[in-house]
């Protein structure tokens, strides 16, 4: 037994809740993916050498729980801009909800060892299957939760990223362990067993990314705004002109050539559609916004932009709801297309368990009378001459497979989001995850939030033009070219969970056949 499998033999929960924290380093804005593959073949070794199936589960489970509690401190941020709220409680809200999502890491932990125990050959298919099918679990149970699967790592990595559009963003996992696993057997000096993974790994991680191509000219015209209007202005009293100012300076342009105009998550406070009930208006009547906002708009011009829908009850005089919703408005004032966020934040956007919950005091986690009432599911926009704009409200762009209507399939997808919750870590986490749906799906990804990160991606998943976090700005470009469908995104998450069961039904033979 070499020196470093002595050492595990004796601290393995220790090592596994270690090597799960260090394995969080991989993602934005960190990028040490060399740690990650590190830390995945240690976890290997680990998982290789307990002895029971309960030491497989507690040893994943604490490995996941280092990777979440890590790679999700963001969210504690969060808790800084609700009301009487201490900000320690964020850091509580991060422990806790690692807690519940290390689970997943567990079952991919507990299913490896049962089908690859004593054997590496076997364990790496098994562990990569496992956990391609605990993501996509991840990504649905329970309203689902699935902030920076594994697979965005290998953004920086060449061509490896390019096969998003084949396995899709889960099935990227199998390439990450496949690397990892090399490592794992090297360290071990099994050279012959090392060496194709290692030169599976290693080749499509220095083929060069794929060239840039030119954006044709004739594509539409388009402005992306980034006022940086922090949270804790957002919704002050008072603060609304001087906001809207915010957003008019960098809208407001000398050509009159037409284009789309984009503006963030809850751009404005006010609502956009009439017939609400006049107490609900602040002083502002629908009328008059949208008189505001024409103004700012050329002939031709489309403005899309974030605001609220209410939702009233049955006699019609009192707000019972609300929907997080984009609206498409021309520079006639008309709206002509309204999108309703379908997955809503637990907690932020509605509370569970409301009566229980406000009764202990905990009602302040979701702010307001009323919860948010989610929307029927990806849909694309008309925009005319502009083409069709499939939309996906800020982390609605994380959930693969899920952000594009496969029965009116847009030209582009809009993603609109308020990253100010997010610190310093959310926000270029989110935008990676919003360059694997471009690939997935082959289209392009406009970006316009608050705060940064905005940015316009193509459909390769390329950053062509974006705003830093924390600044103003503005992006005045064309509208990169959609692609033709990629397989991804004909069939979907049936890929990589086809990959999952090939990958463990090949560890199995290898088990077989072993014996």
């Amino acid at each position: 037994m070499s020196n470093i499998q002595k050492i595990i033999a004796r601290r393995p929960y220790w090592i596994s809740l270690l090597a799960g924290g260090l394995s969080a380093t991989g993602f934005a804005p960190l990028n040490l993916w060399p740690l990650t593959l590190l830390m995945l073949a240690l976890w290997m070794a680990i998982v290789m050498q307990v002895q029971s199936r309960k030491a497989a589960f507690f040893s994943g489970w604490l490995f996941g729980l280092g990777h979440f509690i890590i790679g999700l401190n963001w969210i504690a941020k969060a808790f800084t801009f609700q009301a009487a709220m201490p900000e320690w409680l964020g850091y509580v809200a991060v422990v806790l909800l690692s807690l519940y999502l290390a689970v997943f890491p567990a079952m991919a932990a507990l299913g490896g060892w049962w089908i690859g125990k004593e054997r590496p050959m076997v364990l790496i298919p098994a562990l990569a299957g496992m956990w391609i099918i605990t993501e996509w679990l991840r990504s649905w149970l329970f309203s689902g939760f699935i902030w920076s699967p594994l697979g965005v790592i290998a953004l920086p990595l060449g061509r490896m990223a390019d096969l998003t559009m084949f396995i899709g963003s889960y099935g990227l996992s199998m390439l990450l362990f496949a690397g990892a696993g090399g490592l794992w057997l090297l360290f071990q000096a099994r050279w012959k067993a090392a060496l194709p993974l290692i030169l599976v790994f290693a080749g499509l991680s220095l083929v060069p990314h794929h060239a840039r191509t030119p954006i044709a000219a004739d594509q539409p015209l388009i402005t992306v705004v980034q006022p940086n209007i922090g949270q804790q202005d957002k919704w002050q009293a008072g603060y609304e002109e001087q906001n809207l100012s915010k957003l008019a300076q960098l809208t407001l342009r000398e050509d009159n050539q037409p284009r789309i105009i984009f503006w963030p998550e809850a751009a404005i406070p006010d609502y956009l559609e009439t017939g609400y009930p006049t107490r609900y208006y602040y002083g502002r009547p629908p009328e008059f916004v949208r008189q505001q906002l024409s103004g700012l708009m050329k002939p031709g011009d489309m403005l899309v932009l974030g605001a609220l829908k209410l939702e009233f009850d049955e006699a019609g005089g009192r707000a019972a709801g609300a929907r997080n919703s984009v609206f498409a408005m021309d520079a006639q004032r008309e709206l002509i297309g309204r999108y309703d966020k379908a997955h809503l934040v637990p907690y932020g956007e509605y509370l569970p368990m409301r009566p229980f919950l406000s009764a202990i005091g905990l009602s302040r986690l979701a702010p307001g009378d009323f919860d948010f009432w989610p929307g029927p599911g990806a849909r694309s926009i008309d925009l005319g001459k502009f083409g069709k704009a499939g939309i996906q409200v800020c982390y609605e762009i994380i959930f693969s497979g899920q952000v594009v209507d496969p029965h009116n399939r847009p030209d582009f997808i809009f993603n609109p989001s308020n990253d100010a919750w997010f610190g310093s870590w959310g926000p270029p986490q989110h935008l990676a995850q919003a360059r694997l749906r471009a690939i997935e799906e082959g289209l392009p990804v406009i970006r316009s939030t608050p705060t940064g990160i905005s940015a316009v991606i193509d459909a390769n998943g390329t950053i062509r033009a974006s705003v830093p976090m924390g600044q103003a700005g503005r992006i005045d470009s064309h509208l990169p070219q959609a692609k033709a469908p990629p397989l991804f995104a004909r069939y979907g998450n049936v890929l990589p969970l086809g990959l999952a069961l090939i990958l463990l039904l090949s560890a199995i033979a290898i088990r077989v056949r072993a014996r």
